[in-house]
């Protein structure tokens, strides 16, 4: 059976800058040389990672580095908190720094907030490397939370400050910076979500009207991924979130429709072209 679809791409998706950069510099030293150490996935594709392995890149964590010593290690777009710092330094180890400048611009305000004596709440995954390296600016001693359901039964100060991992989705940061307000707290709210992710919001609402189904790439462990899917999903409930290409089902679709492939800041624009070649051979 051909299904004889017609496939577009949203060229807005796809990375941002940040990955964009640490990717880049990956590339740079990997032309140059056999190899390069990389703390943790440079980026929450399965996909893209494995390219980058193939050419050399060595995901290692932070066990791993510990008995690193002299040699060049690649810090993602996520950031690090400042005991990787000092561990590079004691390990003689040399950091090709491609932390994200948003990433690194939230980072600073949270230290002087701390350095303030102010508690701290950051609105982020668990676990989450942008938010392992944002709570480590205060010390651990930042409350994370990824719902608001969590704080219930929190034993919470009277006044805190509110900070967000700067890819979680804006209108949520401000619902629950007004439901901490109905609480009673007194709240001094810092929206530090980055507006290249955030604007992709609105984008991607005009884009997934205009077809029968939507194809979202997206490998499993990006947060922002799951964000922009949701969205997706509410304004075309035909919306189908896939990894790569074997997971496309065709009873998803009818002939001669209308197919719209886009995805987060972590898909590569060659997952997604992969995928649109895929749908037109079928």
């Amino acid at each position: 059976m051909k299904y004889d679809l017609t496939v577009t791409i949203d060229k807005a998706s796809g990375f941002c800058f940040g990955v964009v950069y640490a990717i880049d510099m990956a590339e740079d030293i990997l032309d140059n040389e056999d190899y390069l150490y990389c703390l943790g996935d440079i980026v929450h594709n399965d996909e893209e990672v494995k390219r980058l392995t193939d050419k050399g890149l060595r995901i290692i964590d932070h066990e791993q580095l510990q008995t690193l010593h002299n040699e060049k290690v690649l810090i993602r777009a996520h950031g690090e908190a400042p005991s990787t710092y000092k561990l590079a330094m004691e390990n003689q180890l040399t950091l090709i720094d491609a932390s994200c400048p948003v990433v690194l611009k939230l980072q600073n305000r949270i230290k002087n907030s701390h350095d303030d004596d102010e508690q701290i709440l950051i609105f982020g995954k668990h676990g989450h490397a942008e938010v392992v390296g944002l709570q480590g600016q205060t010390d651990g001693k930042a409350i994370v939370f990824q719902d608001i359901a969590e704080l219930d039964d929190a034993d919470l100060p009277a006044k805190f400050t509110l900070y967000s991992q700067t890819t979680k989705s804006t209108d949520r940061f401000y619902q629950i910076k007004d439901e901490l307000l109905s609480r009673g707290y007194e709240v001094k709210a810092n929206d530090t979500i980055c507006r290249q992710v955030s604007n992709r919001y609105g984008d991607l609402e005009k884009f997934v009207v205009n077809f029968d189904s939507i194809v979202f790439v997206s490998g499993k462990k990006s947060s922002n991924g799951k964000v922009l899917y949701d969205v997706c999903k509410k304004h075309n409930t035909n919306s189908h979130f896939i990894s790569n290409v074997d997971e496309i089902d065709f009873s998803w679709f009818s002939p001669g429709d209308k197919i719209g492939i886009c995805g987060a800041t972590s898909t590569p624009m060659w997952l997604m072209e992969e995928v649109k070649t895929f749908l037109l051979d079928h």
